[in-house]
């Protein structure tokens, strides 16, 4: 599938324009974090601009996502986390299989991997 611009626990350094040319790419994937405890997020970005993301558990969030320089940020994010309303990471370039560690918004660390589909 190629090279692929992502977000998750999240996505990498490129000028603005390419950067959004890039991610268009990885729209229709899914990013799945895993954490220690065996609980997994699966993140979904969208060509309009919205996220959302489904937790193992059941619980649900859902944003908006926004390139800013060398990071993807998600703002709006509903419901709140612990006051947590916006989230920025650095990008990241990944082929569909790859995996990467990052932290979450509260700095918990995650393995991430992008799924084809979703």
């Amino acid at each position: 599938m190629g090279k692929h611009l992502l977000a998750a626990g999240l996505l990498l350094a490129v000028s603005a324009t390419p950067a959004l040319a890039d991610i268009r790419a990885a729209f229709g994937n899914t990013i799945v974090s895993r954490y220690p405890d065996g609980g997994t997020v699966r993140h979904y970005f969208d060509a309009d601009g919205t996220y959302a993301a489904r937790f193992s558990d059941g619980r649900s969030l859902t944003g908006r996502w926004v390139i800013e320089g060398s990071q993807v940020c998600l703002n709006q994010i509903r419901p709140r986390i612990m006051l947590i309303s916006r989230f920025c990471t650095e990008m990241r370039v990944a082929e569909v299989g790859d995996s990467w560690q990052s932290r979450d918004p509260l700095g918990r660390r995650v393995s991430n991997q992008l799924v084809a589909g979703r």
